[in-house]
């Protein structure tokens, strides 16, 4: 039998079923993305972000309650540009259904109608041709068709019906679709979440067997392991614990002595506690040489249980902790930057950033690490670096929830743009001077970005074949070549004025070796003599290069 309503309940397995159904599919959205840089493919973040949603809400038969939990925990976990589009769309579908114990066909309607509204408010210039034109197709091509009388599940296929129509007329709307032979990957995305809502009120329950990462309320491991890396000392050591069964067969020693061993285990660390239960040996050390204590029990048998912790990164972590619950000193101006290198982090904190959100491999902080970082902040005026062009929805979108005017987001898109704002030397009494300088200062860096193509890539007269390298010019590729360094000199001389730039910054990313280091500086100075180039360790991912001109 068909659902003419739904309640809290009912749609909270509808939405947990959309986001089964969409994490079974992310690498296929993920593929329709255009351009062949991973920086934040949209499957991703829109999975992402419903996780954080659906982590983050509270579980109740009233659906106006229930959608309000779920569109804060998508607004806090929002990621890239993708994951804010999506979660302000449900806020809209929240804010229509505000009062609503149970949704009909015509609530639901209005709510589907409210959230696209809602999202194409929250783009500074909507683009037709994306997930938002699938937004609002979908619904206003069969709105007439509604009435008190439609079934959900009809409601629900008209509406996958349609979007699909608009989906796939998105390459006739949008150049760069078609020129890459592929859809718009959000819209697809957003499809895929509603198909899995929809196969729920049929029962067609999705089996996933991946687990569903914690939202910011519950994290995905005890421990952040971004805070132990290359730069990190080592002094706390490891705590060990094991059970180790003693062994009569083999060459194992048979006599094994509680008391000698228990001074012979001593030698490697502290905190010891050994206990025997007849041919069993329970051991817990804190100890810098875990591979002698390992050596010297083995001798005896073989170990039944066995857990080895970093206890320098348990350190870090409680550093952490405490660092994010201070409260700052009050300051005229402060500034909050995005990196995704450890380097680059130092890099940031030196040049007087008051906190710097260092995110993983794709860069792409969330709404609540923006307001985390605020709510740290005492300061009269507050300037925001997003350093990505897929981070600046979340940075506006977190400004908005925490709800401050001091908040100024200054559209960096990328840590070159960034750097030079930030590293501008301007008089500190006057605020708005000073903001002012560093958003006309964004304006006048060039960013070329090196990195090898993670995808297929054909625009107009410019392609590119996965695991080719390749050079963007301020978000747009501008050379392809096999060999990397080539290509970045290819790039380098399509810069305008080139022989006019008087700083060049180039932030080396993980893994680049100091021969490769060497290559780029004689290359430069051979080929840009007048050009003087500062090489600063970023330790950024995914690119190799990332180079700044002013």
């Amino acid at each position: 039998m068909k659902n003419r309503k739904i309640n809290g309940t009912q749609f909270e397995g509808m939405v947990r079923n959309g986001l089964a159904y969409l994490r079974q599919r992310e690498k296929e959205v993920n593929k329709l993305n255009v351009f062949p840089v991973p920086d934040g493919d949209t499957g991703t973040n829109m999975r992402l972000t419903l996780e954080n949603g659906i982590e983050y809400a509270k579980s109740n038969e009233v659906m106006a309650h229930y959608l309000k939990t779920l569109s804060e925990g998508m607004l806090l976990g929002a990621r890239g540009n993708s994951g804010v589009i999506l979660s302000q769309f449900f806020k809209g579908m929240q804010l229509e259904l505000a009062r609503c114990v149970v949704a009909g066909p015509g609530e639901l309607r209005n709510a589907l109608i409210r959230g696209y509204r809602n999202a194409y408010g929250a783009v500074v210039k909507p683009v037709e041709g994306t997930i938002l034109t699938v937004f609002r197709e979908g619904i206003e091509h069969i709105r007439p068709q509604i009435s008190r009388a439609t079934a959900i599940e009809d409601l629900l296929l008209m509406y996958i019906a349609e979007m699909k129509k608009t989906l796939a007329y998105t390459p006739e709307l949008l150049p760069v679709l078609k020129e890459s032979g592929v859809i718009d990957s959000g819209g697809q995305g957003f499809i895929y979440i509603v198909e899995g809502m929809l196969g729920y009120l049929y029962g067609d329950i999705v089996k996933d067997d991946k687990p569903a990462a914690k939202s910011i309320n519950a994290p995905v491991q005890s421990v952040d392991f971004s805070l132990f890396n290359e730069y990190s000392k080592f002094t706390d050591g490891y705590c060990m614990e094991f059970i180790l069964q003693l062994l009569k067969s083999g060459s194992y020693i048979q006599l094994f002595d509680l008391d000698r061993y228990i001074e012979d285990i001593g030698v490697y660390g502290n905190s010891l506690v050994v206990v025997r239960e007849g041919s069993r040996v329970k051991v817990h050390i804190y100890t810098l040489r875990p591979e002698k204590v390992i050596a010297l029990s083995r001798q005896y048998g073989e170990f039944l249980t066995f857990k080895l912790e970093n206890m320098q990164l348990q350190h870090n972590e409680v550093i952490k902790e405490e660092t994010y619950s201070r409260k700052l000193p009050h300051k005229k101006l402060a500034i909050v930057s995005v990196v995704n290198g450890v380097g680059l982090k130092t890099l940031f904190e030196e040049l007087g950033a008051d906190v710097v959100i260092c995110c993983g491999e794709t860069m792409n902080a969330s709404s609540q690490e923006f307001v985390d970082a605020f709510n740290r902040i005492d300061a009269d005026d507050i300037v925001v670096f997003p350093n990505n062009k897929n981070v600046i929805l979340a940075a506006q979108q977190a400004a908005q929830l925490h709800g401050g005017d001091n908040i100024h987001i200054l559209p960096s898109r990328s840590i070159a743009e960034g750097y030079f704002a930030v590293a501008m030397d301007v008089p500190d009494n006057d605020n708005k001077y000073r903001i002012n300088s560093m958003r006309s200062g964004l304006r006048d860096v060039t960013t070329l970005i090196e990195t090898t193509a993670s995808r297929d890539y054909s625009y107009h007269d410019l392609t590119c074949r996965q695991g080719e390298e390749i050079v963007l010019m301020n978000g747009e590729i501008v050379s392809v070549n096999k060999n990397w360094l080539e290509c970045l000199i290819e790039a380098m001389r399509l810069v305008p004025d080139i022989d006019d730039a008087e700083t060049c910054v180039v932030f080396s990313g993980e893994g680049v070796s100091e021969d490769e280091l060497d290559e780029l500086s004689e290359r430069l100075e051979e080929e840009f003599p007048m050009l003087e180039a500062e090489i600063i360790d970023g330790g950024q991912k995914l690119y190799r290069f990332i180079i700044g001109l002013s």
